[in-house]
């Protein structure tokens, strides 16, 4: 049991790279696939990203409840957490998503490999930069965002009302809490980088 949480961070790795894969099949493969199929792959990925998501607070839960936090783990999650949001917003983007899904996301993207760059820096000089409480949902809000816009990306595939009012009102608020999800983590990131400047004894 003690090894169930590292278990089910790997899982969500699987299932972020599914997730991604799934996506682009779906518009790769288009021509070749007959659309049920098209369809059956973003739905697919669609359920994948949602259970790896789902996955993410329990995998860190179980790790407190059953005294099983080790290393490994505490190094896996946020590469975990990375890989599931990086496959998501490639994923989108090989959907053809407009800018207002573009730039958010790569705003996201641009935060996370310079956060990941700056506590590499930081490790190297023996400084650790704690996670903050706003980090942690903004993990939270980027997954409810990304998850949100798939939803929107993948309409036709759910079969979901064709009303373009109902449409309308769902891509607004994906792409408003994209975009929330998207200052949130800029937030968030110019707290680490104030972090890393005081610790490492900037001016």
């Amino acid at each position: 049991m003690s090894r169930l949480p590292n278990l089910l961070t790997g899982l969500r790795i699987v299932l972020a790279l599914f997730t991604f894969f799934g996506l682009a099949g779906a518009v790769l493969l288009g021509e070749q696939l007959p659309q049920a199929m098209q369809f059956g792959l973003e739905r697919w990925a669609f359920f994948a990203f949602v259970a790896a998501a789902i996955s993410d607070f329990f995998d860190g839960w179980l790790a407190r409840k059953l005294h099983a936090e080790t290393l490994w783990g505490a190094i896996l999650d946020p590469i975990a957490d990375k890989v599931l949001v990086c496959g998501a917003i490639l994923g989108l983007l090989s959907l053809g998503s407009n800018a207002q899904v573009a730039i958010p996301a790569a705003l996201i993207l641009f935060r996370e490999f310079t956060v990941s760059a700056l506590r590499e820096v930081a490790a190297g000089k023996g400084v650790s930069l704690p996670v903050t409480l706003l980090a942690k949902w903004k993990t939270t809000l980027q997954l409810v965002a990304l998850g949100a816009e798939m939803l929107v990306a993948c309409w036709a595939a759910f079969s979901l009302p064709s009303d373009p009012n109902i449409f309308g009102s769902a891509t607004l608020i994906a792409h408003g809490l994209l975009w929330l999800a998207a200052l949130i983590t800029l937030i968030t990131g110019a707290q680490y980088w104030e972090q890393a400047r005081v610790a490492l004894g900037g001016e």
